[in-house]
């Protein structure tokens, strides 16, 4: 299989060597929930598939890092990537491909460093504004991954190479004949593990003599097909599929904090299999000139174990702590929308529906199923006041209600139900855009936005160490954000904004709520207690330069305050991070492009653990050899830093790559 995936690319290249180089990241405008430009920016919110290339980002969450407001972490304990935006987590900021939500029904997370960039022409991030028909949840913003559409009769991409620690090799062949398209795609990154920093200094659970972090492995295969048919100029249809099969290892705890369990009683965790399918249509309809129907009708399956060992062996799996856990969940729903054009008036309708159902249990016991039901109706309208002045207004409704939620007794072995309950909560936003001069645009907006508490958040009991709570309730932030953006010449382009977050109701976890006679502990519970404040403010400069040279830079601040229990630290986003990058191209022969990060120290606990600041340097560069062929090579981490995302987990040392891609 290895020698397939190594070899395909290149039998590719060789059946395009006949035609012209053209590149092929078109959007699927289908795929778009607001409808944005298609140019490369990084300044704002949207950053493209020739950036995942030039910047050498194979996942979502690096890709997505270049980007102000966003900042990007792990899970260290589940070895999983991530993003916050605003300050807030992907529990307040959904994911969605095409439109279409995608997490875990468990928990509202979604390992981002599973999802590569290979099959996207865009990713979109929605921080200020962001429409309500990207559905509930939408709390910090919203992230879109948009993927790609064939414009012409035969389309050819990919690339084939190698990587410290393992390879990746990617084949997309399209073809648009006119009424009808066609795209499908496969790729596969796998690393064997990856190289540690030689300023790291050996620890109990993780030697240096290899040079290489001890189980971190991983595997992605991704298989993708999409059929499209255009009937006329205003409607479009497309059936999507979607196979995702991931392996991956846990890097063991190797830091220093006291409080921390894991120092004392390290986790011996792999995923022999983290696998998702998605089947879903998009469609368009237009009426008129004037009005549209949008329909998105999706099925999303998703599998995953966790064989937790009983050592570093990774053999046995005997001692009361290890146990081999196994989701096998599933989502459905539906989503329809309705616009209009009115004369200056534009007024959007949409109806949703999604069903979460969340099946697990450990090997020798009975399974359980949690699951919930979601409806949200919203209306938005956009009218010009003026020829410079636009209000936006919104609101929507939404209701979560359980349907089934089962609990187990370890100790009987008895399956009795939890008690049921439902939530409804509405959210509600304003917004002026008012244009300055040729290019500016001065914004302001406020918006009421709600989360529903997840099915975890609910019915979890922490590994024993927690009580249930089926009656949390949503809660809510009152978002505020001044933004001015404008080309201030055409060597320049400037975009800012300041942003304040007020959140009531916030679930968290509050300890020592219950003492347990039997284990003889305090225990915790998920409650609304929590009251907190995000202030922030981005400012991002683009300058593209002459004879091919372009500079871009961006700052993000966030100063994040629990109002209710000012000792507690929030944990993972750094205050400061400023991002920077140069490049240089010559005609479409040669490109070369440094790109640099600095971010602040963060906290990894909220009672203090620290990972210390970094900077990180990276550089790619590209040349053309012959007709469709380009041979790339890039260096991350050229410096070689020491540096974690989260404390006792840390990442990758100076690492190498080349690549031969191709483009028809």
């Amino acid at each position: 299989m290895r020698k397939v995936f190594l070899l395909f690319g290149g039998v590719a290249a060789a059946f395009s060597a006949t035609a012209q180089d053209t590149a092929a990241y078109h959007p699927l405008t289908l795929g778009q929930v607001v409808v944005v430009s298609g140019k490369p920016s990084l300044v704002g919110t949207t950053v493209n598939a020739q950036q995942f290339q030039q910047f050498n980002r194979t996942d979502i969450s690096h890709a997505l890092d270049v980007l102000p407001g966003v900042s990007l972490t792990a899970v260290g304990p589940r070895n999983e990537s991530a993003v916050y935006v605003r300050g807030f987590d992907l529990r307040s900021t959904p994911l969605l491909l095409d439109g279409i939500p995608i997490y875990e029904p468990y928990d509202g997370y979604v390992d981002m460093g599973r999802f590569t960039t290979f099959d996207l022409a865009e990713i979109t991030v929605s921080k200020d504004y962001t429409s309500l028909l990207y559905g509930p949840n939408a709390v910090g913003g919203a992230i879109n991954l948009v993927t790609r559409r064939p414009v012409r009769p035969l389309e050819i991409t990919g690339a084939t190479g190698w990587l410290t620690g393992g390879y990746r090799s990617d084949l997309h062949i399209g073809s648009n004949l006119g009424k009808f398209y066609v795209l499908a795609g496969i790729s596969r990154i796998e690393r064997d593990s990856f190289p540690l920093s030689s300023d790291f200094r050996a620890t109990k659970t993780q030697p240096t003599n290899s040079g290489y972090r001890g189980n971190s492995y991983s595997r992605d295969d991704k298989l993708d097909i999409k059929v499209g048919f255009t009937p006329n100029a205003r409607s479009e249809y497309a059936f999507n599929y979607i196979d995702q099969h991931g392996v991956k290892g846990v890097p063991v705890y190797t830091g220093s904090d006291g409080l921390n369990s894991q120092l004392k009683s390290p986790r011996y965790w792999k995923w022999p299999y983290w696998d998702k399918q998605s089947f879903y249509y998009l469609g368009n309809t237009g009426i008129d000139s004037t009005s549209y129907v949008k329909t998105r009708l999706y099925y999303d399956q998703f599998k995953n174990e966790i064989d937790s060992y009983d050592n570093g062996t990774f053999t046995t799996i005997t001692r009361p702590y290890a146990f081999r856990s196994i989701y096998n969940d599933y989502t459905f729903g539906g989503i329809a929308e309705y616009g209009k054009k009115l004369g200056r008036d534009v007024i959007k309708v949409n109806l949703q529906y999604r069903q979460d159902v969340h099946r697990e249990h450990n090997v020798g016991q009975p399974v359980r199923t949690m699951s919930d039901g979601t409806t949200t109706g919203a209306v938005e309208n956009e009218l010009h006041l003026t020829r410079d002045l636009k209000l936006l207004t919104g609101f929507s409704v939404a209701n979560r209600s359980s349907i089934e939620a089962q609990n187990y007794n370890s100790s009987t072995g008895a399956i009795t139900d939890f008690p049921r309950n439902n939530n409804t909560t509405w959210d509600l936003q304003g917004g002026l855009e008012y244009k300055v001069g040729a290019d500016g645009v001065l914004s302001f907006s406020v918006a009421r936005k709600t989360r529903f508490a997840t099915i975890k958040d609910r019915y979890s009991y922490s590994l024993g160490t927690g009580i249930p709570n089926p009656y949390l309730t949503p809660e809510y932030s009152v978002n505020y954000d001044l933004g001015y953006k404008s080309t201030i010449t055409r060597w320049l382009i400037v975009e800012s904004s300041l942003f304040y977050s007020h959140i009531e109701q916030t679930i968290l976890s509050v300890n020592n709520v219950e003492y347990d006679s039997a284990t003889k502990e305090w225990e915790s519970q998920v409650q609304n207690v929590g009251r907190s404040e995000y202030i922030g403010g981005e400012l991002g400069l683009e300058a593209p330069l002459a004879h091919g040279v372009k500079l871009g830079a961006n700052y993000t601040y966030i100063k994040r305050n629990d109002l209710s229990n000012p000792s507690l630290l929030f944990t993972d986003v750094p205050r400061n991070k400023l991002f920077g990058y140069a490049q240089y191209s010559y005609r479409d022969l040669f490109y070369i492009e440094v790109n640099g990060e600095y971010d602040s120290k963060r906290y990894s606990t909220s009672y203090g653990a620290v990972s210390a600041p970094f900077s990180l340097f990276n550089a790619v560069a590209s040349y053309h050899v012959w007709r469709y062929f380009s041979l790339e090579g890039g260096v991350n981490n050229i410096f070689d830093r020491n540096y974690s995302l989260v404390e006792g987990y840390p990442e990758p040392g100076r690492n190498y790559s080349v690549n031969l891609r191709y483009r028809y």
